[in-house]
């Protein structure tokens, strides 16, 4: 049991690591929360197996945390996420305007013109009293965070269409650069 401990205990950290730091979404983060449990359990096993109360201990704790983490990603941000999805759903068989959640505009892939995908929105701005969307800040380029670039879309050339923002431009060259910290105040 020792050795298989060894093992599974680094791997399912290392590999839980990865998959709550990319922020895939509420199913892939939760999913990596069970994963550290699973790397949990076999650091307690180790921390028996090896005399090491203190290491013990620590995974007890993890444990827990990793449980709330569970109920928190897989549990509590799914059911709100549904509820968005399902809101936006009957909103389109509505006669008013159709509605999409909010989150959406953290996460959509943005899709131009042809429907070759240009990048990911990240963030939106929005007016404090009219509540009306200025622009979204999309992301492209890089891996995981390095040597991306940020680029402004005006709220005006965008569509929502499902999981996804949709805009006439085939090219992000056009839009403007951002830099990571010093957004435009209009």
């Amino acid at each position: 049991m020792e050795n298989i401990a060894t093992w599974v205990a680094p791997i399912a950290t290392t590999f839980a690591a990865l998959m709550t730091a990319s922020n895939l979404g509420s199913r892939v983060t939760g999913w990596g929360f069970a994963v550290f449990l699973v790397g949990s359990i076999a650091w307690m096993t180790l921390g028996l197996a090896t005399h090491q109360p203190n290491l013990v201990w620590q995974n007890v704790i993890l444990s827990v945390l990793n449980l709330f983490g569970m109920w928190r990603w897989l549990g509590r941000q799914a059911r709100i996420e549904e509820g968005g999805e399902r809101a936006a759903a009957k909103s389109a068989a509505l006669p008013s305007e159709t509605l999409f959640p909010a989150s959406l505009l953290s996460k959509a892939k943005l899709v131009g013109a042809g429907g070759q995908p240009l990048g990911t929105t990240i963030d939106a701005m929005i007016g404090r009293r009219s509540g009306r969307l200025a622009y979204l800040v999309i992301a492209e380029g890089g891996v995981a965070g390095v040597g991306e670039r940020f680029r402004r879309l005006d709220w005006a050339a965008a569509t929502v269409d499902d999981d996804s923002i949709r805009t006439a431009t085939s090219s992000l060259d056009r839009l403007p650069e951002l830099a990571p910290d010093d957004w435009p105040g209009r």
